[in-house]
Order: structure tokens, then C-alpha cells, then sequence
């Protein structure tokens, strides 16, 4: 059996036309006809069915699908693992990350451990928070780095980082040592509050501030870097992880609001593992040994 007859099969199960397969393929059409006949003698069934112009699985073809894609699936990870021992990798770790972590925590982290490991290579999928579980249940990923926790008996969580949380707003243009400070209430007054950033602590501190500020005006941003765009063009405030902001506060284009009469969450990130091998372990390691 040849994989050009595989690659054929699923092309044409896909398009359900062999004069598009040829086109997607750059190869021509009678070449179609033959691959398929071909993959037909070797398994010993029939694999479409003519309407016209267009093909459809046979009863058998739509059985084998899931075979052939198995099939593709080994040969492609084969070459790939090859191609990588060839330029000097010995293991690989494939990582699910949060938006969040990938914005704040990753990039510094993972340049560093490169540079120590320069024998392991990394995927990073970016996954949202909610997903991260079933992609590391799965044996999609090696290591998920979450927002959120888990409860699953299957999989290990540990707690790589705590993050204070702090409330943030615009830069006003007034020297920070010689202006009053921000007062809360104000801002919650005269302000949208950018809610639901990050999904780890907002049910909780949406029902405490509106017990205290039952009149506050809120909006729904669902990514730390929009909500931050936002804030800086003063479209509204917010809670955030100070790791997300320590740039913006630094760079004069944010500013710190205390926050006394609000008791601030935390915003922890969770390391998440099926298995606890030792490329893990190590990874993990000095990812909470690195925090910048």
C-alpha cells in the first residue's frame, strides 16, 4: 500500500469530487481514478459510490475513513519525530497555555528554559482556561498552565504562582507624589467597570462591589489586552493581576487605585499533568523557580 493512495481517499472523501481532489492534489484526475482503484484492490472493498459528477462514501469507505486518517496520522508523527531527532532534539513537550499566561508569564519563561534545554522541543497550543482540562485529559498536550484549578481525580494540579489582584484605571495626567490620591468611590462612579477578564475571580468580586456600589456601570471584556487598551484610552477600569499591568504602571499609563472598603482575589496560575513523568517535573520546576 502506498500513502499517496491514503492521501487520495481522504482528499476525495473530503471534497466528494475527484476533479477538486486532483486540483487540491496537482495531480490529474485519471490519476485519482487509479489511486482509488488501487487502495480498493488492497483492502478488498469498495470505497464511493458515483452520483453524477460527485462521489459519496460507501458503507465500508465511511468505515475505513477513521482507519486511513490512523494510518496518516502514525506515518506523519514518524517523519516528524525524525526530522526532529535529526536537528537535535531528544524529547519534546507539547504545552496548552491560557491567553493570559502566554501574554504575561510565558515568553520570558520559556526563552530561558530553551536556552538551558536546547534539546527539547516545545509546541505551545493556545487553549482558554475552560478547555485546558480536557486537553491535557485527552493526550492532546504534556503540561496545561490554567487560570483555573481542577477537581479531576485523573489529573494533577499544582499551584505554580499567586498573583495579587489590584484595581486600576487610566493615567490622569497629575504628578503621582504632589496629587491627591484616586478616591474609590469616585472612580466607581464615574467609570465603567471591565468585567469578566479573566475567569478565574470575577463571580465573586462582581457580587462584593455591587453590594458596595450598587449603581456601578459594568461591561463585559473578555481579554486582559483589550480590557487594558480600554482602560488606557479611558474607556473604563478594572481588576487585573498587577503581573499583567507592571508594564503599563512603570511606563506612567496606568495608575493604582487603592482599594480599602473590597476585600481582592488572587489570580493563580495552575499547573495541570496527566501522567508525572520526569520531563514534566523538570519543566515545571523551573517554570516556579522563574517567575519574572
Amino acid at each position: 500500500m502506498e500513502f499517496n493512495w491514503l492521501y487520495t481517499f481522504l482528499t476525495a472523501a473530503e471534497t466528494g469530487n475527484f476533479r477538486k481532489t486532483a486540483e487540491i492534489l496537482y495531480i490529474s484526475q485519471p490519476s485519482v481514478t487509479v489511486h482509488i482503484k488501487q487502495l480498493e484492490k488492497e483492502i478488498g472493498v469498495f470505497l464511493f459510490h458515483r452520483e453524477g459528477k460527485k462521489v459519496k462514501l460507501t458503507e465500508d469507505g465511511k468505515r475505513y475513513l477513521d482507519h486511513a486518517k490512523t494510518l496518516i496520522a502514525v506515518y506523519e508523527n514518524g517523519l516528524e519525530d525524525l526530522a526532529s531527532f535529526s536537528q537535535g532534539y531528544t524529547s519534546k513537550l507539547v504545552l496548552a497555555i491560557s491567553p493570559l499566561i502566554a501574554d504575561t508569564i510565558l515568553p520570558f519563561v520559556l526563552k530561558r528554559y530553551l536556552n538551558k534545554h536546547p534539546e527539547t522541543e516545545i509546541s505551545v497550543k493556545i487553549i482558554e482556561s475552560e478547555y485546558i482540562e480536557q486537553a491535557v485529559l485527552n493526550d492532546e498536550v504534556d503540561i496545561g498552565l490554567s487560570c483555573l484549578p481542577t477537581a479531576n481525580s485523573n489529573l494533577i494540579c499544582n499551584l505554580l504562582y499567586r498573583d495579587k489582584v489590584i484595581f486600576v484605571c487610566t493615567h490622569d495626567g497629575r504628578d503621582s507624589e504632589s496629587a491627591p490620591p484616586l478616591e474609590e468611590a469616585e472612580v466607581f462612579q464615574s467609570n465603567y467597570l471591565l468585567t469578566h477578564n479573566h475567569p478565574g475571580y470575577w463571580g465573586g468580586l462582581i457580587k462584593t462591589i455591587k453590594a458596595k456600589y450598587p449603581g456601578v456601570r459594568m461591561m463585559k471584556v473578555s481579554q486582559v489586552h483589550i480590557t487594558k487598551r480600554f482602560i488606557i484610552e479611558g474607556l473604563g477600569v478594572s481588576f487585573l493581576p498587577a503581573s499583567t499591568v507592571r508594564r503599563e504602571l512603570l511606563e506612567g499609563r496606568m495608575l493604582e487605585v487603592d482599594c480599602h472598603s473590597i476585600q481582592l482575589p488572587e489570580a493563580n496560575t495552575y499547573a495541570l499533568t496527566k501522567y508525572d513523568h520526569s520531563k514534566q517535573r523538570e519543566f515545571l520546576s523551573f517554570v516556579s523557580n522563574h517567575r519574572i
